[in-house]
Parts: C-alpha cells; sequence; structure tokens
C-alpha cells in the first residue's frame, strides 16, 4: 500500500481504518444521504479495500471524487467546509461581533496561550488542589494570570469585560491549548521526515500514576543532512506483550502517514519482550519490513562489559559488593552526609592553605558518593571516582559511626567495612577499575550523542581497545606506583611485593600459593580485569553486527529494494567520482563524522551531483546507535509528571511532553496560528 501517496493526493477527505483496514471518505461519512445506486457504501459504510482498483484513469478514488462540478462527493464536501466555517453558524449570524470584538478575544486567548506555554516549557503544574476564588493557591496557572493582570492594565480589562462563558481558563481549555502544539509540534516533525526513510526507538517506564509508558522517538535525516531524533510520543500500555506495543506502535505510525515499509531501523532498552528472536516486537516488524534492521542500544552494551567485569573477577566483584555497602552505612543518615561534606570541606580548606590546592571556578566542589548501577549508563565509572575523591572523609565518617554508642548494634559491619576498604588490595582493584572505566567513558559519552553515526561507534569500539591492550602492556608499573603512594599518604599498609602470595579465604592460612604478590596483583587482577574488559569488548561489539565495509556489497545486502537494478550500475560510476572529487576536496580532510560529511554535502550541494551515494550515507545514519534519547524522555516525563502531578490523564502528559522536550520546535509555533486552530478545533461562544 501506498499509504501516503495517497493522502497526499486527497488529504480533505481520504481516512484508513486499520482495524478494517479499509479507505472512507469523511465528508460523504457525514453528509451523504442513502442511495441506492452501486458502490454508494463502498466510501461510506463498508469501506474500499479493493486494492487493485485504486490505480491507473480507472482509479477508484479519482472516481469517486468524479468530474462533474456538482457531484455527490463534491457536494458532501462543500458541506464539510460549511460545517467548519464558524462565521456561518446559527448563534454569528444572530449575534453580530464587531472588528474590535474579534480583536479583544484573540488578544484575551493569545495572553492565556503565552501563559500556559510558559508553564509547559518550564515543565511546571498547572493546577491546584483547589481553584475556588477563596483560595489561597489557585495552581500555578491561575496565579500566573493575576500576576499578569495586576502589571498589566489592557489584560486586565480584556480579562474582566470577557463573557462569563468564554473566560477561558478551565483546565480543559489548557488541554486543548497543549494539544493544539503538540499536534504542530508532530506535524513539523512529519514535514521534516518527508519521504525519507526513519527508525524508531522504543522505551518503556512507569510514571508516577503507576501506568506503564511507552516513549516512540523516531530517528532520521532532514533535508539539511541533519541528524534529527525527535521525540514523537507517549503511549500508555495496558499490557507489554509484544502484540501490544506493535499494535500501538503501529497506530501512532499510521496516524501520521508513515509508512511501515520506511521504517529502516529498530532501537529499543533491552528488555526481554524486546529482544527475543524469534518472538520479539523487532522480529515482528522485521517481518512486516525486512529492512527495518534491529541494532541492540550500544550504550546498553558497554554497560553490560562492565558489569561483565565486576562479576566475574573476584576481586573486583568484591571491591563493588563492598562499594555498596559503604554507600549503605555512609548514605543512610542525613547526619553521616553532613559528616561526609564537613570533612571534604576541612580538607579542601586545608590544602588550599597549603597551596597544594589550584583555585578557581568549579575546582573545589564538595560532592557527595555515587551509588553504580547495572543499567545506568557511567553509573560505575562515577562511583569509584567519587570513593577514590572522598576515600579519607569517607573513613572518618566509617571511625565516628565505630566510636558512636548510638550505633553499638552495628558497629561490627562497620569495622568489617572499614577494614576491606583500607586493605592495599581494595585500594589498587579502585583504582585500576578507574583507570580502565576513564577509558571506556568517552565511548559511553560519545553514544549520548544523537547524531552518532555506526561508523563512528565502531571506530570508538577499536579505539578503545586499543587503549585497552596499551594499559596492559605499559601501565602496570604506573598503576602500581600511584596506589603505593596513595596508601602512604593514607597509612595503608602496602605488602611486599616479592613476599609469597597467601590467600585470605577458602584454604588453610599455612598453605602458600606458589607465586609472589606482584604476581597475585599483577596477573589475577591486572591482567584479569583488561582481558575481561577486552573479551566482552569483542563480544557485544564483534564485526558481524555491522557489516559496511564496502559500499555496493552494503547496498547489496542490506538496502535492495533501496536501489533499482540501474542504480545498482550507476552507484559504482558515481563512487568513482565521489573518491576523485570530493575525498580528495582538503575541506573533506577536516572532517571528522559520517553525520558531518552528510551535512557538508548538502551544504555544498554535491549530494545534488552524488544522489546515489549520499542516499547511502543517510541509511547508514539512519541506523539507530542508542536509546539515550528515549531515556531523556522519561526523565523529562518525572519532571512534568510529578508526585503532585500523578493524575495527569494520558492525552495532556503526551501534549506537555511533547511541548516541553521539542521545545524548539513549540517556541516557533506562531501565536496567531495557534489561535486559528483553538479558533478551529470546536464552536465557542465568541468570534475569533
Amino acid at each position: 500500500m501506498k499509504l501516503i501517496s495517497w493522502y497526499a493526493l486527497f488529504p480533505t477527505w481520504l481516512e484508513y481504518s486499520i482495524a478494517n483496514d479499509a479507505t472512507f471518505c469523511l465528508p460523504c461519512f457525514l453528509f451523504n444521504k442513502a442511495s441506492g445506486y452501486k458502490g454508494a457504501k463502498a466510501f461510506t459504510i463498508d469501506g474500499l479495500r479493493t486494492w487493485g482498483k485504486v490505480r491507473g484513469k480507472k482509479c477508484a478514488f479519482l472516481n469517486h471524487v468524479g468530474t462533474d462540478p456538482d457531484s455527490t462527493h463534491k457536494r458532501a464536501k462543500k458541506s464539510c467546509e460549511d460545517l467548519m466555517n464558524q462565521s456561518q453558524h446559527i448563534q454569528h449570524v444572530f449575534h453580530k461581533y464587531t472588528t474590535q470584538d474579534v480583536v479583544d478575544n484573540r488578544l484575551r486567548v493569545k495572553f492565556l496561550i503565552r501563559t500556559a506555554r510558559y508553564l509547559a516549557l518550564q515543565g511546571s503544574a498547572f493546577r491546584g488542589h483547589d481553584e475556588s476564588k477563596s483560595s489561597d493557591n489557585r495552581g500555578n496557572f491561575l496565579k500566573l494570570l493575576e500576576v499578569l493582570v495586576e502589571d498589566n492594565e489592557i489584560f486586565a480589562n480584556l480579562i474582566s469585560k470577557a463573557p462569563r462563558n468564554a473566560i477561558y481558563t478551565s483546565p480543559k481549555i489548557q488541554k486543548e491549548i497543549f494539544h493544539i502544539y503538540s499536534m504542530k509540534v508532530r506535524k513539523t516533525i512529519r514535514e521534516e521526515i518527508g519521504d525519507a526513510k526513519f527508525c524508531i526507538i522504543i522505551d518503556e517506564a512507569r510514571d508516577k500514576s503507576k501506568k506503564e509508558q511507552m516513549a516512540i522517538v523516531l530517528r532520521f535525516v532532514d533535508k539539511d543532512g541533519i541528524v534529527r531524533e525527535r521525540f514523537f510520543g507517549l503511549v500508555h500500555v495496558s499490557e507489554t506483550s509484544v502484540q501490544t506495543l506493535k499494535k500501538e506502535i503501529y497506530f501512532v505510525l499510521y496516524n501520521h502517514t508513515l509508512e511501515i515499509q520506511n521504517i529502516r531501523g529498530q532501537g529499543y532498552d533491552g528488555a526481554s519482550n524486546m529482544r527475543d528472536e524469534w518472538n520479539g516486537l523487532q522480529a515482528l516488524i522485521l517481518k512486516d519490513c525486512p529492512y527495518a534492521y534491529y541494532i541492540h542500544c550500544l550504550a546498553h552494551l558497554l554497560q553490560l562489559t562492565l558489569v561483565a567485569v565486576s562479576q566475574v573477577v573476584i576481586p573486583v566483584h568484591h571491591v563493588f559488593t563492598k562499594l555498596t555497602s559503604v554507600l549503605n552505612i555512609v548514605g543512610a543518615f542525613c547526619k553521616r552526609n553532613d559528616e561526609l561534606k564537613h570533612a571534604k570541606a576541612d580538607e579542601i580548606a586545608h590544602m588550599l592553605a597549603l597551596d597544594e590546592r589550584e583555585t578557581g571556578k568549579g575546582l573545589n566542589q564538595i560532592g557527595t558518593l555515587q551509588r553504580a548501577s547495572e543499567t545506568q549508563r557511567g553509573s560505575h565509572f562515577k562511583s569509584v571516582s567519587s570513593l577514590i575523591n572522598m576515600f579519607s572523609e569517607t573513613c572518618d565518617v566509617l571511625i565516628n559511626i565505630m566510636e558512636d554508642r548510638v550505633t553499638y548494634a552495628s558497629r561490627g559491619d562497620v569495622d568489617a567495612t572499614y577494614e576491606v576498604i583500607t586493605s592495599f588490595e581494595f585500594v589498587f582493584v579502585l583504582h585500576l577499575m578507574k583507570n580502565i572505566m576513564v577509558i571506556a567513558d568517552l565511548f559511553s559519552q560519545a553514544l549520548q550523542c544523537q547524531s552518532q553515526d555506526i561508523l563512528n561507534v565502531m571506530r570508538l569500539v577499536s579505539s578503545t581497545k586499543v587503549l585497552l591492550q596499551k594499559m596492559r602492556d605499559e601501565e602496570w608499573q604506573n598503576l602500581l606506583e600511584k596506589v603505593i603512594s596513595f596508601c602512604k599518604a593514607r597509612n595503608i599498609d602496602i605488602p611486599y611485593m616479592n613476599a609469597q602470595y597467601i590467600a585470605r579465604q577458602g584454604r588453610a592460612r599455612n598453605k602458600k600459593d606458589d607465586f609472589t604478590m606482584e604476581h597475585h596483583y599483577r596477573v589475577n587482577i591486572f591482567y584479569a580485569a583488561i582481558d575481561s574488559q577486552l573479551q566482552e569488548l569483542n563480544i557485544q561489539f564483534n564485526d558481524s553486527s555491522v557489516e559496511i565495509d564496502d559500499i555496493c556489497q552494503l547496498v547489496d545486502k542490506f538496502y535492495r529494494d533501496d536501489f533499482t537494478d540501474n542504480e545498482k550500475i550507476y552507484l559504482r560510476v558515481q563512487l568513482d567520482h565521489y573518491n576523485y572529487n570530493v575525498v580528495q576536496d582538503p575541506e573533506f580532510k577536516n572532517l571528522s563524522s559520517l553525520s558531518d560529511l552528510c551535512q557538508w554535502l548538502v551544504r555544498t550541494r554535491r549530494s545534488l551531483i552524488y544522489p546515489l551515494v549520499y542516499k547511502i550515507i543517510v541509511l547508514v545514519l539512519t541506523l539507530p546507535i542508542s536509546t539515550a534519547t528515549t531515556e531523556r524522555s522519561f526523565l523529562a516525563m518525572n519532571i512534568v509528571n510529578t508526585r503532585l502531578c500523578n493524575k495527569m490523564d494520558d492525552d495532556f502528559l503526551t501534549d506537555t511532553l511533547i511541548t516541553y522536550i521539542e521545545r524548539d520546535i513549540a517556541k516557533k509555533s506562531s501565536m496567531e496560528s495557534v489561535i486559528d486552530d483553538f479558533r478551529d478545533m470546536k464552536e465557542h461562544k465568541v468570534r475569533f
């Protein structure tokens, strides 16, 4: 089905029913009277399902419209236009509005829309618990209007003179305003996509009212060659089965004339119902569109490599386990957090007095300990770094807890934790993991970028592997010296590296291993941790996941239907010219990514000279990299849908979120066009 092309040809009347898989005529459905002629019910009751009849000169759509100016369809269409023209409605005929009345009505609504838009862009709540005139706090919307009335005499007069049934400050009007904004944002996004291929990025989370919400983000390349990831909506799903998720996704796409056959990529958060190779959502969509390639969230894969190291290498696992214990002990009470911050402030002041610390904006901020999470990107790195940065202060707090008689019951656990974290092995692993994760952190940060492309990601994988291997080969001695220096400054016992290693647990004390302490730290921990990281990177980011080493092979294997046979032949010719005229250009050498190349080709109009080369670049850029944008949309949901705003209905939550997240588009919507849409949305008591 070429649904989009049909909508483009007949935008004012054609409707499609997903449930019935049939097309209908909206004006005829509303205004045509029942008649006995053959085919009268095709576009009104039964719907047209005979897709073979919508092509050529005898197209069923063209026959339905008819060539006669007074055809049944055209009369129904005229009636529909009259219905939408509010100036012809009976109440407006009886009540004569002056031009000044219309100007005042529009100006009053403009103030209301500006107020509502300001609150939405700030992520602020609208409603109050008690909005009656006797209430001290009627909610942000009404209170902000009161402030505007106090300082604006024109607006005050407009509000005071407004008909009681047309003040337009009710919650229902607020919802209508944001429905208009969300539709404008979606329309703009749809125009940005145009006929381009796109990918869907899906994630799930619960809102404050315990509803399961599914975020939909569309990734595409716009006409300027810029990679866009646009938040397209939030869908409340009653259940998270793959069939339900697929149905809801298709419904959103169909409603905005986005063809399933134009999907060129799928990205998910790694949930089990989206990961199953045969029964998962990606497999179902792949059956409908064989080129909707599924790429696992690469940021999630990178996180899996870090989690694997913390689980496979036993000393590393012990460190992260004990790190959690430290956070539970120190972060359990506000008093302990305050002690930690005061101790850090005292240490900074002491070092500044000795000129052992630089001064400057942002250099001496007092932080706190960070908790590691198996799903949160970069959390392990932040957790390890925070403990190293506040190591002495954390030890001081643990000592204070042990000396505090009030915490007598937990003194044993605290003492055991203190003994472990002040051991050389704990400090060694802590610094080792920081050095490993700081290499992977650049990779992790790059995956959060919306314009990131798959080629650049694979280059980052290669550079990460090279740096880890270099660390394994060259950094052992530097790490050891750094750890020894750290321990000396904090009076932590340092083992003699040439002494024979004796395991603390799992065997008799007098049974010695046949290797030295240095061998234990270098081979059993240092090499093991790095090798585990490298092994996981090779598994999670294997070369078979992305096969784009040869452009022509890429077209034949992955995008066969996007190029005709003649285009495939001509592509080779274009590539030869491209290699000579583009690659040799001095400006080309300054481009750092595929995304930069795409924009440069459009800017220099070379995308018109090499359209097939540009087309394949766009297809590669469309592939999803991570679900970072959907995750950020859920962070935005937590700002908008707070504990005090947990009764927002689904449509209002979605409309507000779209306005809040895609604010760059919402701000560009002209106020006059919003007022016009508000006027045309339904019948109003006054003229606009």
